[in-house]
Parts: C-alpha cells; sequence; structure tokens
C-alpha cells in the first residue's frame, strides 16, 4: 500500500487518539468570524498507519511525544523545516526490520570491491536516467550521455557522474542565463533543494525498513553525513524530481518561488509512477524494492541492485 504524504504549514496540534493523528487547527478553532458548525471541522484524524512522510512547516506546530512514538513506530519519517520552509531534519526509527543486527552485519561486512560494482550499477542508472529526463523534456542530444553510462567501469574511477552531470544541467536549464546546479544557486536550486530533501526521507525511511543503515554508503562517506547511503541510492530516482521541478519552472518562469502550491506539487514525489522491472509502480514502492534488492546484494542473493528505468 502506498503510504500518504502530510504537510502542515500552518499552525496546529498534533495529538494521539486510538492510534489516529489527531489534528487541531488553532486558527480555526479560535476565530470568532466563523460559524459553530465549522469550528467542528477544525478537527481531523487520520491513521497513523496510513502515513509514510510527515512535514513539519511552522514554527507554531506542537506535536506530542505520543503522536512521534506512534510515527516512528510505523515507519514513518518526520521532516521538520527551517524558517526558509526548507527541510532541515530528519526522524527515521532505529528498528525497522525483525533482523536488523544479522542485516547490519552483512551491510558492514560488504567487501571493497562489491560496493564498487554497486556504485557502477548507480551511476549507470542514473545516467541514463538524466538522458531519458533530458530527452523528454528538451527533445536535447544525449548520445554522448549514453556513451559515457555504458563506459562507467566499477566505482566510477573516471568519474563519468560528473562529466555527465556537467553536460545535464547545462542542456536542461539552457533557458535560465547562468544557471548552475549549486545549493545555493538561482532558482530553480531552491525546487530543486526542496525536491531531493523529500526523496532523500523517502529512500532513507526505505533502507531502515530493510534492516540496513542510512549511514554507511556504498560511495559517499562524508564524516558529518547521516545518510550516505540514502545519498547513494537515491541518485538514479533524481532526474524524476529534475523532472517535476522542469515542469514547474515552465509553469511559473526564471524566477519560481516556493510558494505552497510549488510545495504540495513537490511533495507529490511519493506517488510519481516510475518503471521498475517493466512494470509501473509509484516511487515510494519502487524505492522499497531498491533497498530490498540492495540488501540481497549484500547477503549475496543478488548480484544487481534494481532501480528504476525511465
Amino acid at each position: 500500500m502506498i503510504k500518504k504524504t502530510l504537510y502542515f504549514g500552518n499552525p496546529a496540534y498534533l495529538s494521539l487518539r486510538n492510534a489516529q493523528l489527531v489534528i487541531k487547527l488553532p486558527e480555526v478553532e479560535n476565530s470568532a468570524s466563523l460559524p459553530e458548525r465549522m469550528k467542528l471541522q477544525s478537527e481531523v484524524t487520520k491513521p497513523i498507519e496510513d502515513l509514510g512522510v510527515v512535514v513539519l512547516d511552522n514554527k507554531q506546530i506542537t506535536i506530542t511525544s505520543g503522536v512521534i512514538e506512534a510515527l516512528l513506530g510505523n515507519n514513518c519519517a518526520l521532516i521538520a523545516c527551517d524558517s526558509k520552509s526548507m527541510p532541515v531534519g530528519l526522524m527515521l526509527p532505529l528498528y525497522g526490520n525483525t533482523t536488523q543486527n544479522e542485516r547490519f552485519r552483512k551491510q558492514l561486512d560488504a567487501s571493497l570491491p562489491l560496493r564498487k560494482q554497486l556504485w557502477q550499477q548507480t551511476v549507470q542508472a542514473k545516467i541514463r536516467n538524466q538522458a531519458a529526463v533530458l530527452s523528454a523534456c528538451t527533445n536535447g542530444e544525449t548520445k554522448c550521455m549514453i556513451a559515457w553510462a555504458g563506459d562507467v567501469r566499477s566505482g566510477d574511477p573516471d568519474n563519468l557522474e560528473a562529466r555527465a552531470a556537467a553536460y545535464y544541467w547545462k542542456n536542461l536549464f539552457a533557458e535560465v542565463p547562468g544557471f548552475v546546479r549549486d545549493r545555493e544557486g538561482i532558482p530553480p536550486n531552491n525546487l530543486l533543494n526542496y525536491g531531493y530533501a523529500i526523496l532523500r526521507a523517502v529512500v532513507a525511511r526505505s533502507l531502515v525498513i530493510s534492516g540496513l543503515l542510512p549511514t554507511l554508503g556504498i560511495h559517499h562517506h562524508n564524516r558529518y553525513n547521516a545518510y550516505c547511503l540514502a545519498d547513494d541510492i537515491m541518485e538514479p530516482y533524481r532526474p524524476y524530481v529534475d523532472e517535476l521541478v522542469y515542469g514547474l519552472f515552465k509553469q511559473y518562469g526564471n524566477e519560481v518561488a516556493l510558494t505552497k502550491e510549488v510545495k504540495f506539487s513537490l511533495l507529490s514525489i511519493p506517488t510519481l509512477e516510475v518503471r521498475l522491472g517493466g512494470r509501473r509502480s509509484p516511487l515510494m514502492v519502487a524505492v522499497g524494492q531498491s533497498t530490498a534488492s540492495l540488501y540481497k546484494c549484500f547477503s549475496g542473493e543478488l548480484r544487481r541492485i534494481l532501480y528504476p528505468k525511465y
């Protein structure tokens, strides 16, 4: 079952009752101009078990410890945003799988050659999906990208990922003067940052459910990064976010901002349709299959990670 994403951008009080998330909106409850029948509708309930991602984007949100416990107990990712409405924190469950210790050991014992091969597969899948998105969005030339994907060696020692990325970004947003993919760069970098943060939470959640350590990457290894493995596995999924952002850029123009409407569009990322193994499925479901296959690679059951093909 596809899990739901809940976004809170206004003051709210979140509590727990009978395994249900109880949402109270003080702005409605305390309004003197609204009739009583509308005030009675200020309380809404949602089944905790249906939730996959919850985004908190207002400083006047109160959430009880009971809600946090219930969300984490049901493998829900909890995202907190800063004053600029950018995701700044992610909370995940400590225990997401019944055989977690065994799975941790398989992951920790993975050999360097295996990790290099898995990174090779990841980079190849990413570049091919980037090429497909670039072609679909701009009808641009992608033969070089397809060639680079085929030339990626174990561990990507030639850094073809970076070469492909430079070509990809230069051509995807060629209409934006001076565009460079940079976290602090001009729009639509702001939308890309937000979308990747949502994607990262979805991937990290699935890794925990699969009994893996999100911190221990197959390639990324920044000592200050708590989600290195999530950053690895999300790479082939990034182009789906890029395509969504490209559509928003075409709709709103060069100075596109993170309005509520734009954020709601980006919050649809977990439900984006992707193709995995010849079948269409929501992105969140596909990510779960990718992380499950990653464990099977660590355990020796599989030799390849299951990644989507655009």
